[in-house]
């Protein structure tokens, strides 16, 4: 891995492996780990392999996935962590009766998240707020791109679903 490659592809991704690997840990403390051990791993990968890399978003988000995954598989965790790394779009042009049914929409939509089956969740976070195209979310998750517009399609309608019936 060279400095160049390391600085312009992978560091400034950091944020998104960090709250990709918090959905998946439920923990602050085991996700900052993970992205700590895949920026490590990712630096100390030979040059013969970083040739092959074609895109190194994905690449890393799969192997966040895959140390998160470990992590919790190892050491029982839950997921119960909500995105706390969403803030919502503040102006001055939102009323604060608007504003506060915004905040309680996007609680109860975190909280819904929590409850989509793993897949459904994973790619729903991927699309909707880490804003990966469809390939990426495939490559990123090692599912085909049909699987990914289906579980999309199901954990939307899910979603749509429980907030019509509020």
């Amino acid at each position: 891995m060279n400095w160049t490659i390391f600085h312009e592809q992978v560091f400034p991704i950091r944020h998104k492996l960090y709250r990709f690997a918090l959905r998946i840990t439920g923990s602050v403390h085991e996700a900052e780990d993970v992205v700590q051990e895949v920026l490590e791993k990712v630096w100390k990968t030979a040059p013969d392999q970083t040739e092959n890399v074609q895109n190194w978003e994905a690449w890393c988000m799969t192997l966040t996935r895959n140390r998160s995954l470990d992590k919790t598989r190892s050491q029982s965790l839950r997921r119960t962590a909500p995105l706390d790394g969403l803030h919502e779009r503040k102006t001055d042009l939102i009323s604060p009766a608007d504003a506060a049914e915004s905040r309680d929409l996007a609680a109860g939509i975190r909280k819904m998240m929590q409850e989509l089956p793993e897949k459904q969740r994973l790619v729903m976070h991927l699309r909707d707020i880490e804003e990966l195209s469809y390939d990426e979310i495939a490559e990123t998750l090692s599912i085909s791109l049909e699987q990914v517009k289906i579980n999309l399609h199901r954990a939307r309608k899910t979603i749509r679903e429980r907030i019509l019936e509020k």
